[in-house]
């Protein structure tokens, strides 16, 4: 019997470029273990520059994204832009994916609706992880909004590194290779997990595994809990090699999203 194939949809920023790369990278590796097959599927909101205002706009057009992707009849998708998400309100991923998924239930074609914003919150509490540091490249106002936002969600963020850039394509260009020591300088001592990127759009796959080497605990990124919770969505075994101790296999059969 042929290996079913699952169409991932993504809803993503104009300019983001990256979570059609690590999402991918990271489902392709999981091919290489596991029977399942994927295909990508993308519709895009207008954005260039990480600000309040352009990110407002952009989530307001997260609507049309869902029901286009509705259209490709995909299995579930994913909403690319932690920040959007959290800077319109406490809690309100949950909002979001529950307004969006109706679009789809309305289209015709139901598919659940996963959010980077609350798959950092859900693979944070599936790691256990009560108080974490974490890496974003948002300006400084913006990353204390990534910081309320989890901690209204239980999750105490003890020390974080606000990159400040405000372009999105520079956030897409810089260097993963930076990260682990950017991580190293804060204070994450006690910290239960490190968050490497709070952002879909800044590049940290290929150092995370050096990352929790370098601290000795667990390490993630917005891209790779929402891979965790997409497969979760599906009802898939979450686990992909490369992707961290989150993807490891030990959470692989966590409670799927409601």
């Amino acid at each position: 019997m042929p290996a079913r194939s699952y169409r991932i949809g993504q809803i993503v920023p104009s300019s983001n470029v990256t979570m059609e790369t690590e999402v991918p990278a990271i489902l392709r590796a999981r091919e290489a273990v596991a029977p399942e097959r994927f295909t990508f599927h993308s519709s895009r909101m207008r954005m260039t520059r990480v600000t309040p205002e352009q990110l407002r706009a952009m989530d307001a057009d997260s609507d049309r994204c869902a029901v286009e992707l509705s259209d490709a009849r995909v299995d579930v998708l994913g909403y690319a832009c932690l920040v959007a998400v959290m800077s319109n309100g406490l809690g309100y991923h949950r909002a979001a994916e529950a307004r969006l998924h109706a679009r789809t239930v309305e289209n015709g074609a139901p598919a659940p609706v996963v959010t980077s914003a609350g798959a950092l919150v859900e693979g944070l509490h599936t790691l256990g992880a009560k108080r974490i540091a974490l890496v974003a490249p948002y300006l400084r106002p913006l990353t204390r909004t990534v910081v309320d936002y989890l901690t209204h969600e239980g999750v105490e963020v003890l020390d974080f590194a606000a990159l400040e850039i405000p372009d999105n394509l520079d956030v897409a260009a810089h260097d993963p290779a930076l990260l682990p020591a950017i991580a190293q300088r804060l204070a994450h001592s006690g910290a239960d997990a490190v968050v490497l990127s709070a952002c879909v759009q800044l590049p940290s796959l290929s150092a995370v595994e050096e990352a929790e080497q370098l601290l000795g605990k667990p390490v993630v990124s917005a891209a790779i809990c929402t891979v965790h919770r997409l497969l979760r969505a599906l009802d898939l075994p979450a686990h992909a090699p490369g992707a961290g101790h989150l993807l490891s296999g030990a959470y692989a059969e966590s409670a799927p999203p409601v």
